[in-house]
């Protein structure tokens, strides 16, 4: 119950501000232009309370998911004379009002993530991390392609990649499927074939394996050299005796073969470099510190780059998103591994709101420009398709008949639901046990 009730307090908190900034977009462009505005709702249903000023009632309603602006002669059937009304504007400000929306959740978006990357958070890989093998699980799709640990992959497909997070997204989104890998391994070019396997519920693909990251120290064994030697959580080792770590597994394979012998770390601790000297102790003719090494990469930024980082991942998400659409329709990628609806949202939501704030805000950057995405899509309803029929008009400089804008809305207003049917089943598919549902 007290889950339930924290992932649905998340849900309203995350999808009600990303929605209300949206709204809140195209009330600012409507009031450049001067359009007249009647009402600017926080929330939906019945009014709780309100003020009025400039011509608009400013409320706040029942339902807090989000909220609506009503612009004047928004419906071709009460259209007056009054130039004020919004059908009466010029068409190109009329599509600057419907981008304005997208446009808010593209910079809520950047600014979310970016006050995450200024207060830090841990992250799978570096955005620049190369794409160079750190370990393989035995056994896995990987290990018996016959990667292994040091091989830098150059190609996947026809598709040359440089970094990590390229390997990650294409082994996550061709689940059973198969990848042509060329990898260069001591100066020599070699191809190998993986299939990654299918994780169950979510079908998302897994090949074991994984990046090549700088040594972080995650945990310390009590009264062991690592302790003694004045190490903590959360540093990252990046120099051994004045030489610079390529990786964990470099670190590791330094300290075995130095049981007994001080070695000078060079390491990094809430931004700062320190040097510490530790001695392994000898564990079976091997060095050991008493550390266990994080398996992913803690991110923090000044406010500029925060910023910089903030544009970069948001246009990763955006490449990434068109790519994962194309997967779909070209049957490499199931809808269901790749769509959330609103159960999904609000379990995630709560999660990351139990895990830390800053993990809801990252969220909440994914879920704003995920919508301001899918608000841009050419489908009737959705800010896209209304500019979509402008630029129609535009182009013939006429307008269409409001019979054929009625239609068009009506099967845009039909495929939106049939959308919305589609990720809650999916959803119910990953919460509700096999056999319970159909198709399940």
């Amino acid at each position: 119950m007290i889950t339930f009730l924290s992932n649905s307090a998340a849900f309203i908190f995350a999808l009600g501000v990303i929605i209300f900034v949206h709204e809140f977009g195209h009330l600012l462009a409507a009031k450049f232009f001067k359009v007249h505005a009647h009402v600017f709702s926080l929330g939906f249903g019945k009014r709780l309370w309100g003020f009025e000023r400039g011509g608009t009632e400013y409320r706040v309603s029942l339902v807090p998911l989000g909220g609506y602006v009503q612009l004047s002669g928004e419906d071709p059937g009460e259209v007056g004379d009054d130039p004020g009304e919004f059908l009466n504007k010029p068409r190109w400000q009329r599509i600057v009002v419907y981008l304005a929306g997208p446009a808010m959740n593209i910079v809520l978006a950047i600014a979310l993530v970016a006050v995450v990357f200024m207060v830090g958070i841990e992250v799978a890989a570096p955005p620049d991390l190369p794409s160079v093998v750190g370990s393989v699980r035995p056994e896995s799709p990987a290990d018996l392609a016959g990667l292994e640990p040091g091989d830098v992959v150059k190609k996947i497909g026809q598709e040359p990649v440089t970094r990590w997070e390229e390997v990650r997204f294409a082994v996550l989104t061709s689940p059973g499927k198969p990848l042509e890998l060329e990898f260069e391994r001591q100066g020599e070019l070699r191809t190998a074939t993986v299939v990654p396997d299918t994780v169950p519920k979510y079908e998302f693909g897994d090949a074991g394996v994984f990046p090549e990251m700088l040594p972080r120290v995650a945990g310390l064994f009590a009264g062991d050299p690592a302790e003694a030697a004045g190490l903590l959580v959360g540093d990252e080792v990046r120099v051994v005796d004045g030489r610079p770590l390529s990786g964990q597994r470099d670190f590791v394979e330094y300290l075995s073969e130095r049981p007994g012998e001080p070695i000078v770390l060079e390491v990094l601790r809430d931004g700062e470099p320190l040097t510490l000297t530790v001695v392994p102790r000898d564990n079976e003719g091997k060095g050991w510190i008493g550390v266990s090494l994080a398996s992913t990469s803690f991110q923090r930024y000044g406010p500029f780059e925060s910023v910089v980082q903030s544009c970069r991942f948001n246009w990763d998400v955006t490449r990434q998103t068109f790519s994962v659409l194309g997967k779909i329709f070209s049957g490499r990628l199931a809808a269901k591994s790749a769509l959330s609806g609103p159960i999904q949202i609000a379990a995630l939501s709560g999660a990351a709101a139990r895990s830390g704030f800053r993990n809801l805000l990252h969220l909440m950057g994914l879920i704003s420009i995920s919508i301001a995405i899918l608000n841009l899509m050419p489908v009737p309803v959705l800010d896209g398709g209304q500019i979509a029929i402008l630029l129609v008009e535009s182009l013939f400089r006429r307008d269409l008949s409001l019979t054929l804008k009625e239609r068009f809305n009506q099967v845009g207003f039909v495929l939106i639901i049939m959308l919305m049917v589609m990720v809650i089943y999916f959803d119910l598919r990953k919460v509700i046990p096999e056999g319970l549902l159909p198709g399940s």
